[in-house]
């Protein structure tokens, strides 16, 4: 008998929940979630999932700590109600930026965080992009670790732009972006910057040709947005055409980001819904696509036992 799949979402986003169920064609499973008056929070599914594969949606959103309790008490209840298999789908892994000790005393805090989910009863983690791929490795179970540079390639070669240089804003990016750009049949350019602290950059130096070229900057993720905002300004004193677009899997938005980018000038501001983006953070130049058809891939292949590297590799 074949194993049922029940597909359930946290608080942190619905939204992208329900548009997973339309595309697998499926109904979302019924979750009680709520808080008891001294801010504890408790989960119970409403449904049995005794032998079941169970896919739970919680990413990590802007109040990243409350999302990641959350899901830690629903992968409990779902361990004590006999679910077979219990997935964790959070296409933006929480804490992944605290991967290294890099000054004495730093935490691991992504490592943690793995620790957790394991011991609240995953079986599985599929994610979007993670900070580091040697990530995967603070697991002890399988981690699928989804690629967005397919999604974002089928949504420039559709505007058939003319010579264009993909843009790394840092070198630590510059192998995610090197394989976007030989997606796009694209050159390459580095932009070399230093942090002298956290969520502050100053551009040293550029590597590549951009003046005269339709530049799109390619990072993992916006915070703060002074990062991609200062190097859109290097690229302009390149030379660059006016026409800059700006590329990342996920949108942390924290403030002042959307009030910098919608100033920065940028052609548009290309991101997917990995994080909800709520109204307050929307403007003209920005365009959300939806990673939901391909997580709904990778949930039916998951759930009959198929390999999943054909579809977010392609």
């Amino acid at each position: 008998m074949t194993t049922k799949l029940k597909l359930f979402s946290g608080s942190s986003h619905p939204k992208l929940a329900q548009e997973i169920a339309e595309n697998l064609g499926v109904e979302l499973s019924n979750m009680q979630i709520s808080r008891f008056a001294c801010g504890e929070i408790y989960a119970k599914p409403l449904e049995s999932v005794r032998g079941m594969d169970v896919f739970i949606v919680q990413t990590a959103s802007e109040n990243v700590n409350e999302d990641l309790m959350e899901l830690f008490v629903m992968l409990d209840a779902f361990k004590r109600s006999f679910a077979a298999k219990i997935h964790v789908i959070m296409p933006h892994y929480a804490y992944a930026r605290q991967d290294r000790v890099a000054t004495p005393r730093e935490p691991i805090s992504a490592k943690l965080v793995a620790n957790l989910i394991s011991a609240a009863g995953a079986d599985h983690v599929i994610t979007m992009l993670l900070h580091a791929d040697q990530e995967q490795g603070f697991f002890d179970f399988p981690v699928d670790n989804l690629f967005t540079k397919k999604l974002f390639s089928d949504y420039f070669k559709a505007k058939n732009l003319d010579d264009i240089v993909v843009v790394s804003p840092d070198a630590g990016g510059a192998k995610n972006a090197k394989k976007f750009a030989d997606k796009l049949g694209a050159t390459l350019a580095i932009i070399h910057k230093t942090r002298p602290q956290a969520n502050v950059s100053e551009v040293m130096h550029l590597v590549g040709e951009v003046k005269g070229k339709t530049c799109i900057l390619y990072d993992d993720m916006i915070d703060t947005g002074g990062s991609v905002v200062n190097a859109a300004k290097a690229l302009r004193d390149h030379g660059a055409d006016k026409d800059i677009y700006l590329v990342a899997t996920h949108a942390v938005f924290s403030d002042p980001a959307p009030e910098r980018l919608a100033a920065a000038g940028f052609k548009e501001v290309v991101v997917t819904n990995s994080i909800p983006i709520p109204e307050h953070k929307q403007f003209p130049s920005l365009k959300v696509l939806s990673v939901a058809p391909l997580l709904a891939r990778i949930i039916e292949n998951v759930h009959n036992d198929k390999s999943v590297s054909s579809v977010f590799n392609s």
